[in-house]
């Protein structure tokens, strides 16, 4: 098990952009700007320091979460077997290919060992590019092989610093976003310095770096960026073509960096599905926005030669389904509110009726059924039944896939984020549900400024569609702790803009009868500034001790196992094992493999449930036939599987095999009044034994105080 160890001694004001308001062009003292040049000139000023301090925001954060990572393993001192090792999981999996395409004699040749693998499945000839999100890999290390830059900079930092960079994009596209909503660039050096200090719970790239979701969210952050300045009123016919040119380029990108897209983008247009009922979007931009997501998912497929997965994506049934129900029901929008109403509930009933169908006619024409694991996860968590499936219990098990955990809100309110971003969510939602009724009801904002003349409610497009945004999101951080990221970064932009919006301000004054235009600016400028000052003061230290700690990569076990491997076995030998260490294999030794972590094929894993008979109670005939049906060779088997401790009893990983295989479980505790006991004792415990029954079949060739290897005997 990897751990990591002390290291040993050695080697000013601004003027809001395209936002329309009654106080634009009023000075502070209240008079109009008479000098046209000189408000230009201001506005140039303000958005030249405004770009200025989000790229160097940006490039600060780089550069620290790239100072972290250094420090935490020492990177540049380690070994390369080191290195590779501390890319854990479907993290060295990836890394891998990366690594493939460099040491291939040719391009061409690299990217025809990658259609036509043979090395990541045993016996099994597959398509990499089809099956993985691996083009960035692809893309990276063809720069390397073309850029004069191989002499100057190893094959790992080019692909790290590559990563590290995309979060100084990261940074910029929140940065962006706040400033779009708020008209301020104070508002988005509060969401950039939020997304900083609580870095904990908006980002994990410095230890997980090739991570999918690592190349993705920055591009997702652009695409939202991009739709808020799409959204906004008054464009002109150029600015429109080149936001919506900007919003495909980063919806793609993010599509085909990232397996799990299609569920990120089924969650973005559930919210303009929303905000375009209660008639708070334009319809035609909402339509361009349901389109480019269908065109950018088509595009990935196409490249993904026609990944199934896609295909049969509830994204591009429900997409589908919104534009045929707009069709078939024009009038939507017409009628007092009972009619609308009544028109609303029947237009959702047809649009999940016909996305249900649509996506059974899909997956029933292609037998489809690579994202199947995900429903029966989902249908056990919201406890639509228990379940004995192995894939589901592996991921209920896990606590990523589990709730978030409370003491996140406790971290994140130390900065003042959560309570300041439950403050802005609250007014915003009573806005949007003010909205909401008066665009049902038919009513136009002069009747209602006539009814409300002290407290006018007002919610721009682009305000709106990031509040559902942030909820929806909300929601599925919330149930899944993996997709805090998502919710956490968005978080500082809506409570930073929020917190710097004149509109929210003006509301709050006028409700309680103290607006002014010029009490407005001073609460809008001052709040925010006394914030980044107070988090300045708290997390300024803490920052400066975290980046002088120094720690070192240590894992001398699994060091000595890839040694091992490199050293005392055929380049053609096949190994059997956990997901997650075979990655590393693979990685650090290039053998072949029987499973691996990325795990969205039915075949994978139903393969990888048989290779995880060795932590299971079954014979040794059994598991020698298993393995032996898969090509192996090699086995390894890890002391922390099978005595693990680190789950309960009835998720460790040996639990999960006895109840799939309908046996008690082990240890004190209940069991189903169905399992019955085991013919056969556990066979990673049995195997160490030595007993004649088993030395038969397998060989012990290698141990250390973590990993057993045997090797199986070859019978005719």
């Amino acid at each position: 098990m990897t751990t990591v160890r002390q290291r040993r001694a050695g080697k000013g004001t601004e003027a809001a952009e395209d936002q329309p308001s009654e106080e634009k062009n009023v000075k502070p003292d209240g008079k109009i700007l008479s000098d046209h040049t000189g408000g230009k000139l201001w506005n140039v000023l303000s958005i030249s320091v405004g770009g200025i301090v989000a790229l160097s925001l940006g490039l600060l954060t780089s550069v620290y979460v790239a100072t972290l990572h250094e420090n935490d393993l020492w990177f540049s001192n380690i070994k390369e077997v080191e290195r590779e090792i501390s890319f854990r999981t479907e993290c060295g999996l990836y890394y891998s290919y990366y690594k493939q395409m460099i040491q291939a004699a040719s391009i061409q040749q690299g990217l025809h060992g990658l259609v036509y693998d043979n090395k990541t499945e045993s016996v099994r000839t597959i398509n990499i590019l089809e099956r993985m999100n691996v083009y960035q890999e692809v893309l990276l290390s063809i720069l390397y092989r073309i850029l004069p830059i191989q002499q100057y900079l190893e094959p790992v930092y080019f692909y790290i610093y590559t990563l590290f960079g995309l979060q100084a994009v990261y940074v910029i596209a929140l940065y962006v976003t706040s400033w779009l909503l708020s008209g301020t660039w104070l508002s988005g050096l509060l969401a950039a310095c939020w997304y900083i200090t609580n870095r904990t719970d908006t980002t994990r790239v410095e230890f997980t770096i090739p991570l999918r979701e690592n190349w993705a969210l920055p591009f997702f952050a652009v695409q939202i960026a991009a739709i808020t300045y799409l959204l906004r009123t008054h464009l002109q016919p150029v600015q429109e073509r080149l936001t919506v040119t900007a919003v495909f380029i980063a919806t793609f990108l993010f599509s085909l960096t990232w397996q799990f897209n299609q569920f990120m983008m089924l969650i973005q247009a559930l919210a303009l599905f929303i905000l375009d009922c209660f008639d708070m979007l334009p319809t035609a931009k909402v339509t361009w926005l349901y389109i480019i997501q269908i065109s950018a998912l088509l595009l990935v497929c196409v490249l993904q030669f026609f990944n199934s997965m896609i295909l049969g994506s509830l994204l591009i049934s429900f997409n589908a389904s919104v534009l045929i129900a707009r069709t078939i029901q024009k009038n939507l929008k017409k009628g007092g509110l009972l009619n609308r109403l009544g028109k609303l509930i029947l237009h959702v009933l047809l649009v999940l009726c016909l996305t249900l169908l649509i996506n059974k006619f899909i997956k029933k024409s292609l037998n489809l059924e690579s994202d199947e694991h995900i429903f029966k996860f989902l249908k056990a968590k919201f406890g639509f039944g228990a379940t004995r499936d192995f894939d589901a219990n592996l991921y209920l098990c896990e606590e990523a896939f589990g709730l978030l955990p409370l003491n996140t809100f406790s971290r994140l309110s130390d900065t003042l984020l959560f309570y300041i971003y439950v403050f802005v969510l609250f007014l915003m939602t009573v806005a949007a549900v003010i909205v909401a009724f008066q665009n049902l009801s038919g009513s136009n904002q002069v009747q209602f400024m006539e009814k409300m003349e002290e407290c006018t409610i007002t919610l721009k497009p682009d305000a709106a569609y990031n509040l559902i945004h942030t909820v929806l999101f909300g929601c599925l951080a919330l149930s899944t702790m993996r997709m805090k990221y998502l919710w956490t970064s968005h978080m500082c932009v809506f409570a930073s803009f929020g917190l710097c919006s004149t509109e929210v301000w003006k509301l709050i004054l006028k409700c309680i009868h103290l607006y002014t235009s010029q009490r407005t600016h001073v609460i809008k400028y001052s709040i925010p500034i006394i914030t980044l000052l107070y988090i300045s003061y708290k997390f300024w230290p803490g920052i400066m001790d975290e980046l002088s700690e120094l720690r070192e990569f240590y894992d001398p076990d699994t060091v000595e196992l890839m040694n091992w491997i490199k050293s005392s076995t055929p380049n053609t030998a096949v190994f059997a094992g956990s997901m997650q260490l075979l990655a590393g294999v693979k990685l650090c030794t290039g053998r072949t493999l029987t499973n691996h972590p990325h795990y969205e094929d039915k075949n994978l894993r139903e393969r990888t449930k048989q290779i995880y008979q060795i932590y299971a109670k079954r014979s040794p005939e059994d598991v020698y036939g298993i393995l032996r049906s898969f090509g192996t060779d090699y086995v390894i088997l890890e002391d922390s599987i099978c005595y693990e401790r680190r789950h309960s009893r009835g998720c460790r990983l040996r639990d999960l095999l006895d109840i799939a295989n309908g046996h008690i479980m082990d240890g004190l505790g209940e069991n189903e009044p169905d399992l019955k006991p085991s013919l056969y004792p556990r066979f990673c415990e049995e195997i160490k034994k030595n007993l004649p029954s088993y030395t038969i079949h397998f060989t012990r060739v290698f141990q250390n105080k973590t990993f057993h290897v045997y090797k199986l005997a070859k019978h005719k």
